[in-house]
């Protein structure tokens, strides 16, 4: 690996950990950037997900304040999204990925259509508050499933999920995610290491960018307006979205 390419990985890895802190989706930098470097689309996609499990952690740690009071909440959902993400692994390892391929930028509109439509679709869907606990395993099960397929913009899905069967502000759900997100990633960690192709010298400079970006975003995200951390989601899974239909 030469000294421009460790470059490369260090500041993607470090832009990729702060982006999942704030609205998720940071994936989307470092994926390209191993294809880019020449890592076939499998391996890159598995050395990825491993690259950016400690960032989501870190993450997570460092939005501690917003996650009093959910610690119930997490313990009940944990083995759902668990599960999900086992399901997700086991499709990236069996089937093509040709098809999902197509299928993720219409899944990334989607998630801005549902952040910057949120309180219309909370309307038609009814308070939060008032959804069963069912609504919010299902929601976290199908991101699970996404998570452990492709893992890119699932920060995004996350949030733009958990808004409209939590009764949360923005920043708690953000929070929220940053613990769901390192729940995945460890559970691809366990999978793609004794199953997936792992490019390790890939992982070992990634990774520890990726933590730093994480506790450097998650910093930010607690000092964003609620408002201001949504249109940045909204205006970030459009833009990679349309990028992807481009390329």
């Amino acid at each position: 690996m030469s000294a421009a390419e460790i470059l490369a990985l260090l500041g993607g890895g470090l832009l990729a950990g702060t982006v999942n802190a704030v609205a998720g989706g940071g994936s989307l930098i470092t994926f390209p950037l191993l294809v880019a470097l020449g890592l076939p689309g499998v391996a890159a996609n598995v050395s990825n997900a491993l690259s950016v499990a400690p960032g989501y952690a870190a993450s997570a740690f460092a939005g501690r304040p917003d996650l009093v009071g959910q610690g119930r909440r997490i313990v009940t959902i944990i083995p759902t999204i668990v599960v999900g993400t086992l399901g997700g692994s086991s499709l990236l390892l069996f089937t093509p990925r040709s098809v999902f391929d197509f299928v993720v930028p219409f899944l990334l509109l989607a998630a801005a259509a549902m952040m910057a439509f949120q309180k219309q679709l909370r309307s038609l869907a009814g308070k939060p508050k008032d959804n069963p606990a069912v609504f919010v395993q299902v929601a976290v099960f199908l991101c699970g499933l996404y998570g452990g397929y492709f893992n890119a913009a699932m920060g995004l899905l996350l949030i733009a999920a958990l808004s409209l069967v939590l009764d949360e502000t923005l920043r708690r759900i953000s929070a929220l995610k940053n613990v769901f997100s390192a729940v995945v990633g460890a559970t691809t960690v366990l999978t793609y290491s004794i199953f997936g192709p792992v490019n390790w010298a890939v992982v070992a400079v990634l990774a520890p960018a990726t933590i730093a970006g994480g506790i450097v975003g998650a910093r930010i995200a607690q000092r964003l307006p609620a408002e201001a951390l949504r249109w940045t989601i909204v205006v970030f899974a459009t833009v990679v979205a349309v990028i992807l239909l481009l390329t």
